[in-house]
């Protein structure tokens, strides 16, 4: 008699509760596309997830285009947005793409002169 058995990993991922909406920059290709994953990898026996490979999932800054993760004790930038300051301020937020938003105060506004 044969018995075959599958043994594996599989990691579980999902958007990290009260960072749903946040967008950061990736720090490997730049591209203003990380999101903050909560990820947690398992041993699997016959597909049945069994025992984690961790007491607690991770906590990381995911981007979709260059598949690059970082843990979010690294950036400091996400952890101000969240909350997470430690008592360090609000140094380094990410704002979004420069160039966007209300010119600064003290600007003259003109309107562009058509002939």
């Amino acid at each position: 008699m044969f018995f075959f058995f599958t043994c594996g990993t599989h990691t579980f991922t999902s958007r990290l509760a009260g960072a749903e909406n946040l967008t950061v920059q990736c720090q490997n290709c730049g591209n203003f596309s990380g999101h903050v994953y909560k990820r947690w990898e398992w041993f699997t026996f016959c597909f049945i997830p069994v025992i984690p490979f961790s007491l607690k999932p991770y906590k990381e800054v995911g981007c979709h285009i260059c598949n690059f993760y970082q843990d979010t004790k690294y950036r400091p930038d996400v952890q101000g947005q969240m909350g997470w300051n430690n008592g360090q301020g609000q140094q380094g937020m990410m704002m979004g793409p420069p160039g966007h938003g209300p010119p600064p105060a003290g600007v003259p506004q003109q309107h562009p002169q058509y002939k």
